[in-house]
């Protein structure tokens, strides 16, 4: 494969010509664009982006939900130079003014005119915007800023794709995009990933799914944002180094009506969505007939029998078979009817929910990787699967453990430091290894089991050491619990912050519920692990609320801080 990423695409649009590349949906329905179209539609934002004084170096941020253009834009900022700096839909002015004014872009791309007004109000104090494409421009809100050139984004879409020139001839290293972090606990800092570590990360990844026939006759449905790390290596250039199609979901509410219609064959998604379809698939369980809930219970029993490798007897397969039509298809169907499997990663995947999916026939693969990495580290593969790990490393990484138990990864995927931090660049990045932050184990195998982050790490009076992730995985999988946060850290037990789901909220005995559903994830946890009281939080954490990352991580510090005096009281 080429240097950059922009030339990886060239060559797969020479191979695949009318082949389907992208499609995206609106009111008529689907629209498929084949790999030739694509390409003309990279060449001619190349040329709008060059002719708009668009240079080698400069910054580009995208805010736009997934779509082709997305794509099409991403790859003709980094085929001239450029550097593509996503922004996710949900981010609020203050977050934008904080990219804004870090990486100081010099153009914007918006999909929408409550985007771009957004964007605007975020960044007209940034002296070096000059160009703002918008799906929908009209007047520029009021501004005291008036050298912005405001341009439907067509004007990148509607040029002579011939005269785009030659693709800027990157090195290998050159940082080529600026992924921010999620933000959990501070400011999201950029990380600059570069044509190397990204075409690493891609390159590991689709040997290994080649050797399971995966390839160009697979569908991906892309539906976390772009703008995550995970999303724009796993969802858009290992797709197209597969020479597989990209079909664009643009906001996960969507998901349910776009699976049956996309059947897709391959989609990355974090634990959340397992989390809440777990949740919800017990919920409707408990109102089922009985004979409903036997049929099902018994799929889960003989398909964990046969994940922990146990021979069936004779009328235990018939019945697995039956079992099959009768309860794991309709539960495929849910998904499309066609995926072969969904690649977790983001967050650690609870184990129950993974044996739970596997058990009903819908295959996970769980990953591992964080944004300073591009992101992926290490999967499982479909051929040895360890479901309470996040697999071994992928081809060409090094990882080994600290004294203090700290994963440590080193090789071609590492980013190129923090752009303008090179404090936490020194703090993150020492002798070549990246210090990722979790706490993990390395079996003999060479399977990789996260413990939970260093900096949630909680110690309590009595000196135990618990990383509460675990913890909150197993509360927020209860049917009645939609999201928890524990607490606990210098005090001599736990706590959590129990945020039920909206079923939960108007059943009548609400507090016998939750109670029951806190004691029965107790009984599976050692006596320090053990939550011992709760305060239950009405508001479910939220992008618009500010407890709730864009990547769908709770934002620990910020729940906490909501209910400091409830918390306080129970002590």
């Amino acid at each position: 494969m080429s240097t950059t990423l922009t030339a990886r695409f060239f060559e797969q649009a020479a191979r695949y010509g009318e082949k389907t590349c992208f499609a995206s949906r609106d009111a008529d329905g689907w629209t498929e664009i084949s790999w030739n179209s694509a390409l003309q539609s990279v060449h001619s934002a190349m040329v709008g982006l060059r002719r708009a004084g668009i240079e080698p170096g400069d910054r580009v941020m995208i805010l736009a939900e997934n779509c082709p253009e997305w794509a099409i834009y991403d790859l003709a900022v980094m085929g001239i130079g450029a550097l593509i700096v996503p922004a996710y839909v949900t981010h609020t002015a203050t977050d934008l003014s904080h990219i804004f004014n870090l990486v100081t872009p010099k153009a914007l791309i918006a999909s929408s005119q409550e985007l771009t007004d957004r964007a605007m109000s975020a960044g007209l104090d940034v002296a070096s915007l000059t160009h703002v494409w918008s799906r929908t421009p009209s007047e520029l809100i009021s501004s005291p800023t008036k050298n912005i050139t405001l341009l439907p984004w067509t004007d990148l879409l509607n040029n002579d794709a011939t005269q785009a020139g030659a693709l800027y001839p990157a090195a290998a290293t050159d940082t080529c995009c600026l992924i921010f972090t999620s933000g959990t606990s501070g400011l999201a800092k950029a990380a600059e990933l570069s044509h190397r570590s990204i075409g690493a990360n891609v390159d590991a990844a689709v040997a290994i799914l080649n050797r399971f026939n995966f390839g160009e006759n697979d569908r991906f449905l892309s539906f976390l944002p772009l703008a995550h790390a995970y999303e724009h290596t796993a969802g858009l250039h290992m797709p197209i180094s597969m020479g597989s199609e990209i079909w664009f979901c643009e906001s996960p509410e969507k998901l349910q009506q776009y699976l049956p219609e996309v059947r897709p064959t391959v989609a990355t998604a974090v634990p959340r969505l397992y989390d809440l379809l777990y949740g919800r698939i017990n919920g409707q369980l408990k109102n089922a007939s009985p004979i409903k809930r036997w049929m099902f219970n018994e799929t889960l029993r003989l398909g964990k029998k046969r994940i922990a490798k146990k021979t069936l007897s004779l009328g235990e397969s018939l019945l697995d078979r039956v079992l099959d039509k009768l309860v794991r298809q309709k539960v495929r169907a849910r998904f499309g009817g066609r995926i072969r499997y969904f690649i977790s990663g983001g967050a650690a995947l609870n184990p129950v929910v993974g044996e739970f999916f596997t058990a009903l026939g819908v295959g996970i693969i769980q990953g591992y990787g964080q944004t300073e990495a591009s992101p992926l580290i290490s999967v499982n593969r479909p051929d040895c699967i360890k479901l309470d790990s996040v697999g071994r490393t992928f081809d060409g990484v090094d990882i080994k453990l600290a004294d203090d138990g700290e994963l440590l990864v080193r090789g071609d995927l590492i980013m190129n430091g923090y752009w303008e931090d090179p404090k936490a660049t020194a703090g993150t990045i020492v002798d070549g290894w990246l210090y990722t932050g979790d706490l993990a184990s390395i079996d003999s195998d060479q399977f990789i089991r996260i413990i939970g982050r260093k900096k949630d790490l909680i110690v309590t009076s009595g000196g135990e050491n618990i990383a509460p992730s675990k913890i909150e995985s197993m509360l927020s999988s209860e049917p009645e619990i939609e999201q928890a946060v524990v607490f606990g850290d210098g005090k001599p037990w736990l706590g959590a912050v129990v945020i039920p789901t909206e079923e939960t909220k108007l059943a009548p005995d609400r507090d016998a519920l939750l109670s029951l559903a806190v004691q029965k994830v107790n009984e599976q946890l050692n006596q320090s692990e053990r939550v011992r009281k709760y305060v239950v939080q009405e508001m479910i954490c939220s992008t618009d609320n500010g407890l709730l990352t864009p990547t769908q991580k709770v934002k620990r510090n910020a729940v906490l801080s909501r209910n400091e005096t409830e918390i306080q009281a129970l002590y």
